[in-house]
């Protein structure tokens, strides 16, 4: 599987139809990048035209902002929008909510305007136009939880693009008790992915997963890295991960299609 770049793209003269915006989690994260492999050969199956910056792409900002560092924000930010405006992108896929958010939302009053789409919701955009196909495969009747990215939903609004790619792998849908608007945080939303607890009686995910078990899953959906690996220690601490797996939406996707 070999991904262009927007730099071997541009010295052929061509200008992709969407610039696949990896993301620190999807490029460094060893289980991250499983999420990467799964989206890219769902690209490749629907014959999307797309490339990936490579080494030009740099963090976000998104976890400095967070953190209160407006100015190492501001620089990260100044230096991908000159590489973005550079290759005069315009339509940005990314798996990963936080950088979603910071691209779609944060970036626009910094002079980088584009339109930025999640994998759920340009997954769904394909099954729409009939690029791609998903049957249930392997994981028809399956019970599965989907659990709520908070920049995704919460600051988003994107609820049913993830729930309506899930009911197409028939999959048997069971909603957490605290789940679209009313959804709780994994933990590690606002930068808390990269310290460490504060004093209290249980952590975050903790709390998240126990919710998740409630609902007796076979499988816990996300469509964020970073929820990801909340979840999927969650599991761990209830030593559950021989019957629960922890996974990306497009990694149902991408295996219920054999990809």
């Amino acid at each position: 599987m070999v991904i262009p770049t927007m730099a071997e793209k541009m010295a052929e003269g061509k200008s992709p139809e969407v610039l696949f915006w990896v993301g620190c989690a999807g490029s460094f994260d060893d289980r991250a990048k499983k999420i990467t492999k799964a989206f890219a050969k769902i690209l490749i199956e629907a014959k999307v035209d797309f490339a990936v910056l490579g080494t030009e792409e740099s963090c976000t900002g998104d976890p400095a902002k967070r953190a209160g560092n407006e100015f190492l924000f501001q620089m990260q930010a100044v230096t991908n929008i000159e590489v973005l405006n550079a290759y005069e992108v315009k339509k940005i896929v990314t798996t990963c909510p936080h950088c979603f958010n910071t691209l779609k939302n944060e970036y626009p009053e910094l002079g980088g305007n584009y339109q930025v789409m999640h994998h759920t919701e340009f997954l769904k955009s394909l099954l729409d136009e009939g690029r791609i196909s998903i049957e249930g495969g392997k994981y028809a009747g399956k019970r599965i939880t989907f659990h709520d990215p908070c920049y995704l939903g919460r600051a988003n609004g994107i609820y049913e693009a993830p729930r309506d790619l899930i009911r197409k792998l028939e999959i048997e849908l069971v909603e957490m008790k605290r789940c679209k608007s009313k959804g709780l945080c994994c933990g590690a939303g606002g930068a808390q992915m990269f310290k460490d607890a504060e004093k209290g009686d249980k952590e975050i995910f903790i709390e998240r997963t126990e919710e998740a078990l409630e609902t007796s899953p076979e499988f816990i959906a996300t469509g964020c890295p970073f929820c990801n690996t909340m979840m999927t220690d969650g599991v761990k601490n209830k030593e559950k991960e021989k019957s629960i797996r922890v996974m990306d939406i497009a990694e149902l996707v991408a295996g219920a299609k054999d990809l």
